[in-house]
């Protein structure tokens, strides 16, 4: 008898999948017919009494009738904004992380629809879900072009990453395979941060710039210092250096209830150079590192101090010749190095030895090591040209990663499930962006290759993903000239990860059951259908304003699904045998397939006395066994709504605004609830030199959960209400 119920008697979080209740529409209606009304209202600013500032967030008769889905895509290799991409793609600005005063990645992504982050109590462990779909690398984390691969087996998130939000200048999120020209293994996505630079920092009459933050925010009592130094050589080089510290304390839920190991210090830092060698070239060279400590709590009790130093080289030439347009060349070559070492703090009983079953006592001091180094190769060009009158963009790469992943630690603790080993990764593509008058088509194709390494295990495979898009902009003038129509078909390719090929052992607590290898795993292949409607207004409601909509829906078929099961030890067919306390064996197999189907939507509006913001994404998702049994999918999130406005006055140095944001109860999920979120902000000018800004997380105090982090063993609630205050200084010359 085969159990796929997703939980493997306790090791697997249980979480099911999110779905359209009626409170969700109703949520999704009431929204709408706020930024209706709220439009038509008239708004006044006061008199102005410092001269304004240059934002990213200005009205759009500063700014050229552009919002944020007007910004250029760092990560689009094809050169077009979020809007103008024909796919699901979102961007956050420096501004928008600047008004979420974020802490953590989770604070940044707050709001993108089809995001969700699963975190836990450590807060520093996350794993981004686009989609319904996590871990393992089916969604590619980026920074500066460096992979962000470690990842620790564990009953909470599998992936763990830490960028510092001080750090970031923006993110671009790519939803869907549409995003495979980035490397392997992205079925869900790429999130791609783009840390600061020289540039971001020096007027263009300075040659030196020097900036501090400071921010305290009530809940855990957090503390967040920050400088960062700019220095302009000559025309050619510039150089930045960065320095964050974070020291945080357990939070409180709401209703006051304090979450144990929920605190954290964090020390990260930044040096980034930006040399050029010639007009038409630019070369980067950048080091991104942290060292990140929090407590870890088993059984009731603090057990574990927890230690993560992660380190990221980056380089990246490009060179573009505007009287060629045949050389648009990129080069990014990266190394990730992260290392986690876990220490317990008082004797562990109730364990068992990984190999013999025995029962054994972790004792105090035990320690477990987790060193995970990612090395990153990334080159491509495009090459503009004409035939007739069709335009092309012609871009052709190739790509190799590969992982080396070493674990040690004492018998009986956790490491033994995170599998030593290797695994290499390389791909090659070409795509062909045609545009001619009314119509754009995209056409690519790529190849990926893997192998993979563990001490008895070697694996290997192939495949060839197509991608296919069109565009329609059937409207030349009147309202509706800036209207356009996308279908979208697109394939990716994930190879089965070290963990899900390799573990072994025995659960190391608890109940004690063996977890089995499974060398035979297939890669897994989305295959997603995408259609949706992009649209671009200026001068809507008053002379000045913008208005950006972007809509999707999605329908992504993974065949080969990977997933844990639990097999049962009394059927002969499974392979599980008694090796443990209970008559179970946990193993990764594959599904027939997973289905995930839903509707993304995003808009903004902006105009002189301030911006309206809508987005909302339902998703929902199942699997389906090669026997033709299907159940919920379990990483699926809830679907959401997030609306938010900001006004501003005495000429756009002080905004004041809010944030609403509906999650819905995934059904089938007995440990989460529906939820609703209230966020205020504001910020403040007083000059080029000197910011204020003020926040409020969590307002109505809502006790709840995340329904991704929601679990059979144990409820995690989230912050209650919680202040936060940063003021910002800087000097130039």
């Amino acid at each position: 008898m085969e159990l796929r119920d997703n939980k493997a008697a306790g090791w697997t979080t249980a979480r099911m999948v999110g779905g359209c209740s009626s409170r969700l529409k109703a949520a999704l209606l009431a929204s709408a017919a706020g930024l209706v009304l709220t439009t038509a209202a008239t708004m006044a600013q006061d008199a102005a009494t410092q001269a304004p500032a240059e934002t990213t967030e200005q009205s759009a008769a500063d700014n050229g009738n552009s919002t944020m889905l007007d910004e250029i895509l760092v990560s689009s290799r094809t050169g077009d904004s979020a809007l103008e991409t024909l796919g699901s793609a979102s961007q956050v600005d420096q501004q928008q992380i600047e008004r979420r005063m974020a802490a953590t990645t989770s604070d940044i992504l707050f709001g993108v629809p089809g995001v969700t982050m699963q975190t836990d109590a450590r807060r520093l462990s996350s794993s981004v879900n686009i989609r319904g779909l996590q871990d393992f690398g089916r969604v590619a984390v980026i920074l500066d072009g460096a992979r962000q691969n470690f990842q620790r087996s564990d009953h909470g998130p599998q992936s763990t990453f830490w960028i510092d939000p001080e750090l970031v200048k923006s993110v671009d999120v790519i939803r869907g395979p549409i995003a495979n020209t980035y490397g392997s293994g992205a079925l869900g996505g790429v999130v791609f941060f783009e840390a600061k630079d020289a540039e971001d920092f020096l007027k263009p009459e300075e040659n030196w710039a020097v900036s501090t933050t400071a921010m305290y925010e009530t809940n855990g009592e957090g503390v967040t210092t920050s400088a960062t130094g700019a220095y302009r050589f000559n025309d050619s080089v510039s150089a930045l250096g960065n320095i964050v510290y974070r020291d945080y304390d357990d939070y409180e839920a709401g209703g006051g209830d304090t979450v144990p190991g929920t605190g954290f210090d964090v020390l990260s830092g930044m040096l980034k150079a930006t040399i050029k060698p010639t007009e038409n070239s630019e070369l980067k060279l950048g080091w991104i590192g942290a060292d990140d400590s929090w407590s870890e709590v088993s059984g009731g009790q603090t057990a574990y101090d927890i230690d993560l130093k992660q380190n990221t080289f980056t380089g990246r030439y490009n060179i573009t010749d505007d009287a060629k347009s045949w050389l648009d060349l990129h080069i990014n070559v990266a190394y990730n190095a992260a290392e986690l070492d876990q220490i317990s703090l008082v004797p562990l009983g109730g364990r068992f030895d990984p190999v013999t079953g025995q029962r054994i006592t972790l004792p105090a001091g035990s320690t477990a090591n987790y060193d995970i180094g990612t090395t990153s190769i990334d080159a491509w060009n495009t090459s503009r040209f004409e035939t007739g009158a069709v335009a092309h963009e012609l871009t052709y790469g190739a790509d190799w990663v590969g992982d080396n992943v070493d674990t040690t630690g004492t018998a009986g603790g956790d490491s033994f499930y995170t599998p030593s080993g290797d695994r290499t990764i390389w791909g090659a593509y070409i795509q062909d962006k045609l545009t001619w008058n009314w119509l754009e088509v995209l056409g690519g194709l790529r190849y990926d290759d893997y192998k993979l390494k563990g001490e008895n295990t070697e694996t290997s495979g192939d495949h060839l993903s197509p991608r296919i898009s069109v565009g329609v902009s059937p409207f030349d003038e009147g309202s509706l000239a800036g209207l356009q129509f996308y279908g979208t078909y697109a394939e990716g390719y994930r190879s089965p990860s070290l963990s899900e090929t390799l573990i072994s052992g025995l659960h190391p607590a608890g109940v004690s059951f063996p977890f089995l290898p499974n060398p035979n795993l297939k890669p897994e292949t989305g295959k997603t259908w995408e259609f949706g409607v992009n649209y671009k207004a200026d001068s809507v409601i008053a002379a000045g304003d913008a208005l950006r909509i972007k809509a999707a829906y999605f329908n992504n078929d993974v065949d080969d699904y990977i997933d844990g099961v639990t097999l049962s030890a009394f059927d002969p067919t499974s392979g599980c045998f008694r090796g443990g306390s209970i008559p179970i064996c946990f193993q990764y197999q594959n599904f027939a397939k997973a289905k995930i189907d839903g509707f993304e939507f995003e808009s903004v509006y902006d105009a002189s006395w301030g911006f309206l913001g809508l987005s909302a994404s339902i998703i929902d998702g199942h699997t389906i066994s090669y026997e033709g049994e299907r159940a919920e999918l379990a990483t699926t999130p809830s679907s959401q709504v997030t609306g938010q406005v900001g006004f501003r006055f005495l000429d756009d140095s002080l905004t004041v605004g809010g944030e609403v944001q509906y999650n819905g109860k995934p059904k089938g999920n007995e440990f989460a609830d529906d939820y609703t979120l209230v966020n205020a902000f504001a910020s403040y000018r007083h000059n080029d030199n000197l910011k204020f800004d003020l926040r409020v997380d969590n307002l109505l105090d809502e006790k709840y959960a995340r329904p991704l982090n929601a679990a059979s063993t144990e409820t995690l609630y989230e912050p209650g209400v919680s202040v936060k205050f940063a003021a910002t200084m800087r000097f130039g010359g």
